[in-house]
């Protein structure tokens, strides 16, 4: 009883895991977004450079 065991600060820091999962797929849209962005600037830059 001298220690005292709070748990509440730790279970508030978790994520729950619903917001994991909506956190990785705006992440995964995200990156890919801006990998087809890249690779449709390096494609007009490539079929520019061959004209």
């Amino acid at each position: 009883m001298a220690t005292p065991i709070t748990t509440t600060n730790t279970v508030r820091r978790a994520l729950p895991g619903w917001l994991w999962f909506v956190f990785l797929w705006c992440a995964g849209v995200g990156a890919a977004v801006s990998l087809g962005f890249a690779f449709k600037v390096f494609m007009n830059l490539t079929l520019f450079a061959v004209k």
